[in-house]
């Protein structure tokens, strides 16, 4: 019998430079992908109460009160706290003080960076966690390569031109399962995947769930990611 987390941080402080001008008067977060009718963590809270999150901590930074505006005047589907560090604390440092504000130190909670879009089952990946004993588990995606691909053989002939393949290499995907302890484990200061996460692994309790198959993920960087977001939503009749 699983216990599927029913609280979750959404961490929404980043500068998003890469995003400008559409960061220039809004967090990232609050961008919109064209043609959904919803920003970024509107589309988050409400796959997160899908999932049967009740109650979720947002980590705000960058012009954080545009976020927190935004919050109180939108009709949410689930409990939402905002948090603003009052000063920089780092990914790991920022994560254990928003994590602090979590209903229930000690229940298992989901963690997403702000700028995933995103849809799977968050319960199987809970499971997932549970079954290996995990401390921490990160979502997995195998990103496009934004590149023609060229294969070659043994003799230097080209055999054949791939358009965007799939990277051999999986990524974090920034989505995570933490156990209660996990928070504890935090740095107050400083950038967690250089330290946590590298311990948690040497344990061998750090897991990495892969996306399932089909199931749509981008991370919400530069303008072109929301261009092509917008055309892979729309073929999807808005994921």
């Amino acid at each position: 019998m699983h216990t599927y987390p029913t609280q979750a941080v959404i961490l929404a402080g980043g500068q998003g430079s890469r995003l400008r001008p559409y960061t220039d008067d809004r967090p990232k977060p609050m961008v919109e992908i064209p043609g959904t009718g919803t920003p970024i963590i509107g589309h988050q809270l409400s796959w997160l109460a899908a999932e049967g999150v009740t109650d979720a901590v947002v980590s705000c930074g960058h012009l954080a009160e545009v976020l927190q505006e935004w919050l109180e005047s939108a009709v949410l589907p689930l409990r939402v706290t905002t948090v603003v560090e009052k000063e920089p604390l780092g990914r790991g440092g920022g994560l254990k003080y928003a994590a602090q504000r979590l209903p229930d130190p000690e229940q298992p909670w989901y963690a997403t960076n702000g700028d995933i879009w995103t849809r799977f089952s968050l319960r199987e990946m809970a499971a997932f966690h549970g079954e290996r004993d995990a401390t921490a588990t990160l979502a997995l995606a195998r990103p496009r390569i934004p590149w023609g691909a060229v294969e070659t053989d043994a003799f230097g002939h080209i055999t054949d031109f791939i358009e965007s393949p799939p990277s051999p290499y999986l990524i974090n995907a920034g989505v995570y399962v933490f156990s209660p302890a996990f928070t504890g484990m935090l740095p107050d200061q400083g950038d967690h995947e250089r330290t946590t996460f590298p311990r948690l692994a040497r344990g061998r309790r750090l897991a990495g769930y892969p996306l399932p198959h089909g199931a749509y993920w981008r991370a919400i960087d530069t303008a072109k990611d929301l261009t092509e977001a917008a055309r892979e939503l729309g073929a999807q009749g808005g994921g």
